[in-house]
Formats: C-alpha cells, structure tokens, sequence
C-alpha cells in the first residue's frame, strides 16, 4: 500500500469522505506529521512514529492509533454512539454514524502526548 493520497483514491465516495475527515482531524492537531505507514497500513507519521491509520474494512471503517492507551483514552466518550466499536487498539464506525470531532481531537491529542514523551 502507498501514502493516504493513495489509499483514499482507491475508496468509495462515502468511505473516502469519512475517512479523510479523520485524517482531516488529526492534521488540524499535528500539522507537522507526514504521509508514511505503520505496521504497513497508510498511516500520518509524526516524530518518526506512526500517529493514526484509517482504513475500511470489510464491515467497518477502522481507526488505528498504535495505542491501547490513546483508545483507552476516548473510549468512554464513544459509550452508547450508534455504530461505533471500541477494541484494545481500535476503534470501529461506520461512515453514516462519524465519530464526533471533540473525540477524535481528544484521541489525537492523546497519541501526540505518547510520542512527544518517549
């Protein structure tokens, strides 16, 4: 797989929408992360270390954080929110029930904060 440019060429309009919005969020909050991969997934790269994946799965659209912690971190903010998942490291949606900004915000945030530490 290539960068994300690459990745949301290949998707549906409506996937492509709300996983671009995602990334849209997490390049609002690091604006020096680039294009890269992680763990071989399309991924923004931040100080050298995979910061957020975004990709469709099958049944879901799956959001990857490299962080249990990062997930854990807004996972009771995504109680009870239509649609929505919340695994040890993921986080699932579906494209018609998005994940609220103020959460991915906080979700991003709490990514950064991992690796500025480290």
């Amino acid at each position: 797989m290539g960068t994300v440019d690459d990745y949301l060429e290949e998707l549906l309009p409506a996937d492509r929408d709300a996983i671009d919005r995602v990334y849209a969020v997490a390049r609002r909050e690091a604006p020096d992360a680039e294009q890269g991969k992680g763990y071989g997934m399309p991924a923004l790269v931040y100080g050298g270390k995979p910061l957020l994946s975004v990709m469709r799965a099958k049944k879901h659209i799956g959001i990857y954080p490299f962080s249990p912690d990062a997930v854990a971190a807004v996972a009771s903010a995504l109680e009870g929110h239509p649609g929505v998942s919340v695994d040890k490291g993921t986080i699932r949606f579906q494209p018609e029930h998005p994940i609220p900004d103020d959460v991915l915000d906080r979700l991003v945030k709490a990514r950064l904060a991992q690796i500025d530490g480290s």
